[in-house]
């Protein structure tokens, strides 16, 4: 349930009108339709998309916001009787690897006896481009993926449903006004080009991506699915929950620097089957997410309306706080006891997965879950 200062944004659909999206704002245990209400700029949400009002820009979020703050009337939908639906056209995809517990704890798997973090880590918000076409929104079912891996001890690889499926408990970003290309953003722009934030799990199938990814880095591991919650929180309702980045303890190059707090005071909690995992906290992320959208255009590249971009795995200081099983695990040389007793190391076929994002207040800001389906036989 949403708190009425929160006011997320959302496309759904009712039993009695399946055919027909429509963008609605979460108040409570309810949605306004925008559609059919007296909201500024009605023609906005004519279209059963969020892309003409991200295109809209700031002055329009925040006069739309205002006036939803002060009340307004119409027709409201028991959120129990609504179907929703992914609430923005992707145009793009790129997750960064912005938490430096994480990162750290990865790169002591992935590069035993070697220093963890690369050398360019501590300068520069590190990346992959991922692929738009399969970002889902939430209770999307998450079909297991197949790939080429080469399995400990082989000197060949194999093809087949991945062995090591994991989640990433992340933060996502959604991009409003677009940007010329040539022209970089500055961290000092980031509120006139970012609307809003979402919940992201971003899958990964380990295996898979500890065979492909060097030298050029995640590819099939990564694009087979990532999932979105479907409510977008503007970035004005996290106003009071600014926090500075730890990126300040490192000289870094002027256009990564910053003079405000851009960082998020927020926590994910993860359930596996119902069961909580983890509570990985937000605030102890390196990077701001103004700086990832800083060093995203740093080279010129352009934002379109429906950019989404995504923390990468979110992990605290402690072994409880970490945002993936690769970390729980210790790369699968540790198994977990769930309270009903099972054990897993990797996701199994039918694990349900749900991330949710929680103000320090208490206050909710989303969630995003799918179930694992076993994998479509593969021709080999």
């Amino acid at each position: 349930m949403f708190d009425a200062e929160i006011l997320p944004y959302g496309v759904f659909t009712t039993l009695d009108r399946p055919g027909v999206r429509r963008v609605g704002v979460a108040v409570e245990d309810r949605i306004l339709d925008l559609s059919q209400a007296r909201v500024p700029h009605p023609a906005l949400f004519a279209y059963g998309t969020l892309d003409p009002f991200l295109v809209a820009g700031p002055e329009v979020w925040d006069e739309v916001r205002g006036a939803l703050l002060g009340g307004l009337s119409g027709p409201y939908v028991p959120m129990s009787e609504a179907t929703l639906h992914l609430p923005f056209s992707v145009a793009d995809y790129v997750d960064f690897y912005a938490s430096e517990h994480h990162a750290t704890n990865v790169g002591r798997i992935f590069r035993p006896g070697r220093h963890p973090l690369t050398p360019n880590w501590m300068h520069l918000p590190i990346a992959y481009h991922g692929r738009a076409g399969t970002v889902v929104v939430s209770g999307t079912e998450i079909h297991r993926p197949s790939g080429q891996f080469r399995p400990e001890g082989s000197a060949a690889p194999f093809f087949g449903p991945t062995r090591r499926l994991d989640f990433e408990a992340e933060l996502g970003f959604v991009v409003g006004a677009p940007s010329a290309m040539g022209s970089p953003v500055p961290v000092s722009d980031f509120a006139e080009h970012v609307f809003g934030v979402c919940v992201v799990n971003d899958w990964s199938a380990r295996d898979l991506q500890a065979w492909e990814y060097v030298p050029l880095g995640p590819f099939l591991g990564k694009s087979f699915a990532t999932s979105v919650s479907p409510w977008v929180v503007p970035l004005a309702a996290l106003d009071g929950f600014r926090v500075p980045s730890r990126s300040g303890e490192t000289p870094l190059l002027p256009y990564l620097r910053e003079t405000e707090d851009r960082g998020l005071d927020l926590t994910l909690e993860v359930r596996l089957n119902g069961h909580v995992l983890s509570r990985p906290p937000y605030s102890s992320t390196h990077w701001s997410p103004a700086q990832m959208l800083a060093h995203l255009t740093a080279n010129g590249a352009s934002l379109r309306p429906g950019d989404l971009f995504a923390s990468g795995t979110v992990s605290g200081p402690d072994p409880e706080d970490a945002g993936s099983l690769i970390e729980l695990t210790a790369g699968g040389e540790q198994g977990l006891i769930l309270p009903d007793g099972s054990a897993r190391t990797w996701l199994e076929d039918g694990d349900e997965v749900e991330i949710a994002a929680v103000l320090p207040d208490g206050r909710f800001l989303g969630s995003v879950a799918g179930r694992i389906s076993r994998s479509a036989p593969v021709a080999v």
